[in-house]
């Protein structure tokens, strides 16, 4: 008996709708983290993309633990010499408070052609509305 593996045209995804307001980030993070890969699936094979659509909302109201807020950096490097920017998660939580939650979710997820695939099936919107109501997206509670 050989062993069943999935085709592209059988895997079913879904669309939820997960609320980031009072969760701590990065057990928010991992949840979908596993959602985005299909490890909740039944049908789950760790070498193709059997994950489920996640829509993240109010992505400004999500929690950082103990100081955090303060000490925890955020870099980005522009590729030349001395281009290495820190920003402290305060700063990003005003300007781009997606940005967090993105980062958070994308380092969870394989480093390979495979993760990005499946970091494109993740929206991020920093208030409590969403352009994805055509999907109709279940609402998912993520426990903290």
């Amino acid at each position: 008996m050989s062993t069943y593996f999935p085709k592209a045209g059988e895997i079913a995804r879904k669309w939820y709708v997960v609320d980031a307001s009072g969760q701590v980030l990065g057990r928010l993070a991992s949840q979908v983290a596993r959602i985005l890969m299909g490890k909740e699936n039944p049908q789950y094979t760790p070498f193709l993309d059997t994950g489920d659509h996640v829509v993240v909302v109010n992505a400004a109201k999500v929690r950082l633990t103990g100081r955090k807020e303060e000490q925890k950096l955020y870099r980005r490097h522009s590729g030349y010499p001395g281009g290495l920017t820190e920003t402290s998660a305060r700063k990003v939580r005003a300007a781009r408070p997606t940005r967090m939650i993105e980062e958070a979710i994308q380092g969870m997820l394989p480093k390979s052609k495979l993760g990005k695939q499946m970091y494109r099936k993740l929206q991020v919107y920093a208030g409590p509305k969403h352009p994805h109501d055509a999907q109709k997206p279940v609402a998912l509670a993520v426990g903290s």
